[in-house]
């Protein structure tokens, strides 16, 4: 028995397929009916990705990016009894300022869902004077209330952890610039309300490999363990063709997660299927949202595939914890509290 421990609520109905034999390198692997998602999902969506579920009332609810066909991204429900087959509603996410009157974003992409302790926030990258991080709070996934911009321009990438630490919401970001950035490294912030921002720390730069050499960004909402914060990260390399995204890993610590103690030098998943290498943006891997058991330590990673279609992968905490700690390399500037 493992005595590496995982701090979640049990679930007995996550999505899963057993490993197949004689895998190599990252004891990850990809559902073999992938993509989960396909194209012209819904009325008025050409496609769906980068999108994020969670458990809810024995089902599962998400949100997804959804690229209308004028080709404005926006926010859309989806429901599913098996976290595998979605049914989706039709309108985009109806979101309301706090007076409850109709306060819609110019648009919206690449959306986390998180639930700590008894509200549910939706996170997402947003137009507010240039590319920004836009937030929401719902209790029953009927009324949407948006909550003040964190951060001035130009920000994005931005993932909530599932529980306050030292008495504060903590959130990790990418802090950008104007365009597609051809940088970035991920950022810490704390707040008491989820209003005011501070006590920022440096957590990671882009690494000295390949696969994350022009930047990195958050991804799934960190997943605590008695080892640290589990985080499936994106990577970005440069290519002569364009960027390729891949997932990494790391472990982040408990109480000061602004230090990483373990950090993978390998990609744990990169773009080698048709659906991750053909798409509108071709090879792209993009982690947003886990869903895990602590009975079974089992993980079940949903990721975008080539900005048009939904993955899932999966992998059990043992292993993937012993792997990243078996290959990790860390920078200075990983070892830091995160402050100059």
């Amino acid at each position: 028995m493992s005595s590496i421990r995982m701090m979640a609520e049990s679930l007995k109905n996550i999505p899963w397929q057993d490993k197949p034999e004689n895998i190599t390198g990252a004891p990850v692997w990809r559902y073999s009916e992938n993509p989960i998602i396909g194209r012209n999902p819904v009325k008025n969506v050409a496609r769906i990705f980068n999108s994020a579920v969670i458990p809810y009332e024995g089902r599962f609810i998400g949100v997804f990016r959804g690229e209308q066909v004028n080709g404005i991204p926006y926010i859309y429900l989806g429901h599913s009894d098996d976290g595998i087959h979605w049914i989706f509603d039709e309108e985009k996410i109806p979101f309301v300022n706090e007076k409850g009157e109709a306060f819609m974003p110019r648009y919206a992409y690449d959306p986390r869902l998180v639930k700590v302790e008894d509200t549910y926030y939706i996170i997402w990258c947003q137009d507010f004077y240039g590319a920004a991080i836009g937030m929401a709070e719902t209790k029953d996934f009927k009324k949407f209330v948006r909550l003040e911009n964190p951060f001035i321009p130009y920000n994005r990438n931005a993932v909530l952890f599932p529980r306050k630490i030292n008495g504060n919401f903590v959130l990790l970001s990418r802090p950008s610039d104007s365009g597609h950035t051809p940088f970035g490294d991920i950022f810490l912030s704390e707040s008491p309300d989820m209003v005011y921002w501070g006590k920022h720390r440096h957590v990671m730069g882009k690494g000295n490999e390949w696969w994350e050499s022009v930047k990195i960004g958050g991804g799934a909402a960190p997943i605590e363990t008695s080892e640290g914060w589990l985080l499936f990260y994106h990577g970005v390399s440069g290519t002569c063709n364009g960027f390729v995204y891949s997932i990494g890993g790391a472990v982040l610590d408990l109480e000061n997660p602004s230090i990483v103690k373990y950090r993978c030098e390998n990609f744990l998943l990169t773009p080698e299927e048709w659906y991750e290498e053909r798409g509108f943006v071709p090879n792209v891997c993009f982690p947003c949202a886990t869903l895990h058991d602590p009975d079974t330590g089992r993980i079940a990673l949903y990721y975008g595939c080539a900005d048009s279609y939904v993955g899932l992968a999966f992998c059990e905490l043992t292993e993937i914890m012993d792997y990243i700690k078996e290959n990790s390399v860390l920078t200075e500037s990983d070892r830091e509290i995160g402050i100059r």
